[in-house]
């Protein structure tokens, strides 16, 4: 039976393949998985030191065979994709076991693949039988429901968070330990708790402060723990009551703090009011005749015109199309065209005047 209201940050005990379809259609904007592997461990692992390796050997993680593996991940990714919104996303995270076999049925279940990025291990288990590779990545999938469709994507916010340099898709992150790690009795609490700095890229990038994050393995609670520090609503299923306790006095410890709109979201570029070439001449914040530097260190210039061309080397044109004829390759003129400030000496990107336009505009 369908609920009738959406359970925002709440975590919902029991299978997510019979949960999934109470929820009402298109009511999510991002969906985060971390399904069983099926690592189908066939004997145990020992450390040189003679001490045994806590491996993920539980009841959630076994299937009978490929088969099993397969219709349980065909219910629940056609569950995700009724309860996705038409612009939303999903992301599902695997290792060799498992992630190819699941990027095989969402695609035949008419996903469309945006990315995959590989989250590589800085500090990965060594392969203690010397017999193999040491597994230090695993793969996710980031996929939107229909192809062409609209989606979120935080690339400012991805942007800056990697100090100015597009976000790439491989990630160098840690393994969960020290205190982030959830233990009981001093083992481990959950065998795969990811770490929160994985979910933060993800749910930063992909999803908007007040929307919906379901998680239908939800585990230990890493996905509600970092959608509340965000400011997102979320959403958790979880069949073992042992993680719904620690998970529930997990997110109960947090303290998320009163939303601040110009701390939690990041401004969109495509989305800000258009500013011309030519507003900055209009303003004086450059002046016809001035050059303009092609990149921050090189001695390629062109010159300002006063209806707001560049000139170079007899090509005349917007900043977009001269540095396209430069470089041969698309070319978006507001970040690779720099000015000199004349307090300071140093080359700055005209498009921190635009910035400045801006800001007046809004005042």
């Amino acid at each position: 039976m369908q609920r009738s209201t959406l359970p925002v940050n709440q975590i919902i005990t029991g299978n997510c393949l019979d949960l999934l379809p109470t929820l009402p259609e298109q009511s999510v904007d991002l969906i985060f998985a971390d399904p069983p592997y099926n690592l189908q461990l066939q004997q145990e692992l020992w450390r040189p030191n003679h001490t045994k390796v806590d491996a993920v050997t539980d009841d959630w993680d076994q299937f009978d065979d490929f088969e099993a593996y397969d219709r349980f991940t065909r219910s629940w990714l056609q569950g995700c994709r009724r309860v996705l919104k038409e612009t939303g996303t999903l992301w599902v995270i695997g290792s060799y076991h498992n992630i190819h076999r699941v990027g095989t049925i969402l695609m035949d279940l008419g996903y469309w693949i945006l990315n995959d990025v590989v989250w590589i291990k800085t500090n990965p288990m060594p392969n203690f039988r010397g017999v193999r590779f040491t597994n230090a990545q695993e793969t996710l999938i980031w996929a939107q429901k229909h192809k062409g469709r609209p989606y979120t994507f935080n690339y400012q916010a991805m942007k800056a968070l990697n100090d100015e340099l597009q976000m790439r898709s491989d990630w160098e992150i840690p393994v969960c330990t020290g205190k982030e790690r959830l233990k009981v009795d001093g083992s481990k609490a959950h065998t795969t708790q990811k770490p929160e700095a994985l979910l933060y890229r993800i749910i930063l990038s992909s999803s908007n402060p007040g929307e919906v994050v379901l998680d239908p393995f939800f585990g230990t609670g890493t996905t509600g723990a970092v959608a509340r520090k965000l400011h997102r609503r979320w959403i958790g299923i979880e069949q073992d009551e042992q993680y719904v306790r620690l998970a529930q006095a997990r997110l109960e410890a947090i303290e998320a703090g009163e939303y601040q709109p110009d701390v939690f979201a990041t401004p969109q570029k495509r989305k800000l009011p258009r500013i011309p070439f030519g507003t900055l001449l209009q303003q004086g914040l450059i002046a016809p005749g001035q050059k303009l530097y092609f990149g921050k260190r090189t001695n390629i210039t062109a010159t300002v015109l006063a209806d707001g061309q560049l000139k170079h080397n007899g090509y005349t044109g917007s900043i977009h199309q001269v540095g396209r004829a430069i470089q041969d390759a698309p070319c978006n003129g507001w970040e690779q065209w720099y000015y000199v400030d004349e307090q300071t000496g140093e080359r700055v990107a005209i498009d921190q005047l635009r910035e400045v336009v801006r800001r007046q505009h809004s005042l």
